[in-house]
């Protein structure tokens, strides 16, 4: 199961150096408008101590850390949902990821191009959404004379959904910021409108601007990110410097409402997999391999912290620890589980 994660922003914002020090990749970085046409997409790994703890405890042949997927996407422009600068590709490549990464320039340098002419936070943030809400009302605008001439039972029904949803939308709500049940959630999800996705606010900065935001943001300096990546471990420690992209990669992690379980692999592999929250353990198995979920009988499952604390599997079914849980089992963040079919 991949989740994705989209970074967007006006251009010149710091997006794809935010992607390579995330993926250490090469892309190209201009202080010129829309260098990145296609999206640059790369596989990040996500950091859990919890996956070393268990590995010193079971002496595996190989570790295996759960990734989420990171997409660079062309900067945005003013109009982009009517075409402009890369309007339509940008958001077509939105509606592929599951959250919204959005980097926003404070940082100033006169090298770099402004496209905004200022540095003003509130004013891009604003900028984007109303893009990602116009986007969104013209699908609805699309969507509703198609059901409602279809005239089916189920389409009328979603229709009345959708022009609940357009009303907000029309008056400048997200979707996301919307109070609908789950049964309205399940109907239109299929459409992957812009707005139902989870935004993480990153504020690119070179400290040189004082700042005082009400929005609930990440700070960052990605020109050092990046070039902490290009250091050797034994520069990190004589420089004294150390990377904080992890704070970024675990917040996108629980914004999505992800949680990780563990598996032991007869002791070959130790490997951390991610779920949704609130996911059964038929579910978590159909990640680990397809047969886990349709053969599924049972599986025997320990915190992670025990398996820890028993220092091996023998000594924690000997203590009693160990769980047998059937197919209505609720998956818990660090779950260490051995399927058995």
């Amino acid at each position: 199961m991949s989740f994705s994660v989209g970074i967007v922003g006006l251009p010149n914002v710091g997006k794809s150096t935010l992607f390579k020090a995330l993926t250490k990749k090469e892309v190209a970085i201009s202080p010129r408008p829309f260098t990145t046409i296609n999206p640059n997409i790369g596989i990040v790994r996500v950091p859990d101590q919890r996956l070393t703890a268990i590995a010193e405890v079971i002496k595996p042949q190989k570790i295996t850390p759960t990734t989420i997927e990171f997409i660079d996407i062309a900067g945005l422009i003013k109009g982009a949902h009517k075409g402009e600068g890369l309007g339509n590709q940008f958001l077509s490549h939105i509606r592929n990821c599951d959250a919204i990464l959005e980097v926003v320039r404070i940082f100033d340098n006169p090298k770099v191009e402004n496209v905004l002419g200022e540095i003003n936070p509130e004013k891009e943030i604003e900028i984007i959404k109303l893009e990602l809400l116009m986007k969104d009302l013209e699908t609805l605008n699309n969507l509703i004379p198609k059901l409602e001439k279809k005239g089916e039972k189920k389409d009328l029904k979603r229709t009345e959904i959708l022009k609940k949803i357009k009303n907000s939308v029309s008056g400048g709500k997200l979707i996301s910021e919307l109070e609908l049940n789950d049964k309205e959630k399940k109907e239109i999800k299929d459409y992957q409108f812009l707005t139902t996705k989870p935004i993480i606010y990153l504020f690119n900065t070179n400290y040189k601007v004082s700042l005082n935001s009400q929005i609930l943001h990440l700070e960052l300096n990605l020109k050092d990110e990046q070039e902490i990546t290009e250091l050797s471990e034994h520069e990190k420690q004589e420089l004294e410097m150390k990377s904080h992209l992890d704070q970024i990669i675990t917040s996108c992690y629980n914004t999505l409402d992800l949680i990780t379980f563990f598996t032991i692999k007869g002791g070959e592999e130790t490997r951390a997999w991610t779920v949704k929250q609130n996911s059964n353990i038929k579910t978590a198995g159909g990640v680990v391999h397809s047969d886990f979920e349709k053969k599924f009988i049972r599986a025997e499952v320990i915190p992670w912290q025990k398996l820890v604390d028993a220092n091996s599997w023998t000594q924690a079914r000997n203590k009693g620890w160990i769980q047998t849980a059937g197919k209505d089992y609720i998956v818990r963040d660090g779950d260490v589980i051995e399927f058995k079919i």
